[in-house]
């Protein structure tokens, strides 16, 4: 039996299939497809996928960047979320400007072991590529784990785009590889550990660990961690 939600717009019970649910941990369906058809072109009108990008809402909740939490006041605050994996992320305000990544390597709920740093002039991007690369250093090879990403551009690269890229001798139909010396970086690296799993996180909902990620990502503009 799927899983069933209420939609927010007209009340009604929906299904989505496991499969579908399984794609984007953390990821709650506030409308059925009916409504949500009928609202393309006004409102909320992004796929759950896309929430992820760098353009933010007012409708989302306040996430750790917004409130300028620490470390501390993540762990104390937010509980949600998968409790075992590589959590990362990378910011950058303004966008291009100066950024910083970060990422945690958890097992149980209990930190193993984290990195993070930052660049005066970059981009958020370049950041998650970043927070990406440093992931995968934290897992110990032949380790077998899944690397969160908030960034949808950076899982659908890994995932679905650079293996064509790179037939193609790198070029893509649509015009330039953005970031293409850290995507085939990032792209190698993860074809050298079949052992890591590349996935997408929703973006400031409450996965605890995402937000940690986040709070290391920015911690470059706080006097405190």
């Amino acid at each position: 039996m799927m899983p069933s939600f209420t939609c927010q717009v007209c009340g009604k019970q929906f299904d989505v299939q496991d499969a579908t649910l399984a794609k984007f941990p953390g990821w709650q369906p506030k409308r059925c497809l009916s409504c949500k058809n009928k609202q393309t072109g006004a409102g909320w009108t992004r796929t759950p996928a896309a929430r992820s990008a760098p353009a933010r809402t007012a409708t989302r909740s306040a996430s750790a960047r917004d409130e300028n939490l620490t470390t501390l006041e993540v762990l104390a605050k937010y509980t949600a979320g998968p409790t075992d994996g590589v959590f990362t992320d990378g910011a950058a305000e303004p966008n291009p400007g100066p950024g910083g990544w970060g990422a945690v390597y958890v097992v149980g709920n209990e930190i193993v072991t984290e990195d993070d740093g930052h660049e005066q002039q970059t981009t958020n991007n370049r950041m998650e590529l970043s927070a990406l690369l440093a992931g995968v250093a934290l897992v110990p090879e032949g380790t077998p784990a899944i690397i969160y990403s908030d960034s949808l551009l950076c899982v659908s690269t890994i995932n679905e785009w650079a293996a064509g890229w790179e037939k193609r001798g790198w070029k893509r139909k649509g015009g330039e590889i953005k970031n293409l010396e850290l995507v085939k970086e990032v792209y190698a690296l993860f074809k050298s550990r079949p052992e890591l799993v590349v996935r997408w996180i929703a973006a400031h909902s409450g996965n605890r660990w995402n937000e940690y990620a986040d709070c290391l990502a920015t911690a470059y503009r706080r006097t405190k961690r």
